[in-house]
């Protein structure tokens, strides 16, 4: 079953992920980008969808997500706001929108929540951003930290590699972690950290973690979609389960239309006025 009995018609909210993490329950969570997507993963049940500025990579097959503007994740969220029903709706807020300066970010936080319908925004950082954080969530606006592997860092890291191995900087993502909580965030998304480390804070905290390369001791999990499906072949990481191989049976279903199209098997008499 992809959600529990309890939870399988409830509209999905903060305060819903709240209690979910605190009985024990683990979260799912998968991106999606437009509409059609969107429609799937929430009538399958998943309980969160994240329009992630990772749009940037399989939408737009950039190398980051650096290029993506405030406009983009506004099409994109809007797309997918009307797809979902149930799940949770969080939209990541693009490199350069939550930037330093509390007013601006706010002001670019609204306009999100306002082109998209979201439901919750989330921001990469931790005390450097913190009063960006605060007075967004001051505003009214739910907020979900993001700390380990932040992509729009990529370039100060020099990759995508595992974060957190050095004491020092495990230190600082637990203190991150906690002051995230303590500002008021509904939980936390922790990227391609030791399974140890990200354990020990979902364990520490009382807001939800939600692991992409994190191991499974913290309380869900969220992947690409496209990367789950097995749509990209190219891209396997560690971390990814591929639950399809819809490379294969997309490229096999157009190869049969191509075949039939150029053999005038399509359409045939009953496929056509």
């Amino acid at each position: 079953m992809s959600v529990t009995a309890e939870h399988k018609n409830t509209k999905v909210t903060v305060q819903v992920m709240r209690k979910m993490k605190a009985a024990g329950e683990k979260i799912s969570m998968l991106t999606a980008y437009d509409f059609t997507m969107a429609g799937l993963l929430d009538q399958a049940g998943v309980d969160a969808i994240l329009v992630g500025d990772s749009a940037g990579n399989v939408m737009a097959g950039y190398d980051t997500t650096l290029p993506v503007t405030l406009e983009q994740i506004i099409y994109h969220g809007a797309s997918v706001r009307r797809g979902v029903k149930r799940a949770l709706l969080v939209v990541d807020m693009p490199f350069g929108t939550c930037c330093g300066n509390p007013y601006e970010s706010l002001s670019n936080a609204v306009a999100i929540m306002k082109g998209t319908g979201a439901e919750a925004l989330k921001i990469e950082g931790g005390e450097e951003l913190l009063q960006d954080i605060k007075k967004i969530i001051a505003a009214g606006i739910p907020v979900m930290g993001h700390l380990g592997l932040m992509p729009q860092s990529v370039h100060q890291y020099g990759g995508f590699g595992l974060r957190a191995k050095s004491d020092t900087e495990a230190e600082k993502l637990k203190r991150d972690a906690l002051l995230l909580q303590e500002a008021g965030c509904f939980a936390i998304t922790l990227e391609k950290v030791p399974a140890s480390l990200a354990g020990e804070i979902a364990a520490s905290l009382s807001i939800p973690i939600i692991g992409i390369g994190a191991g499974g001791r913290v309380d869900g999990q969220v992947l690409v979609v496209q990367d789950m499906l097995g749509m990209n072949r190219d891209f396997s990481p560690k971390f990814v389960r591929k639950y399809a191989d819809l490379s294969f049976a997309i490229t096999q279903a157009v190869s049969g239309y191509i075949s039939d199209v150029k053999s005038l098997e399509f359409p045939s008499a009953e496929e056509s006025y």
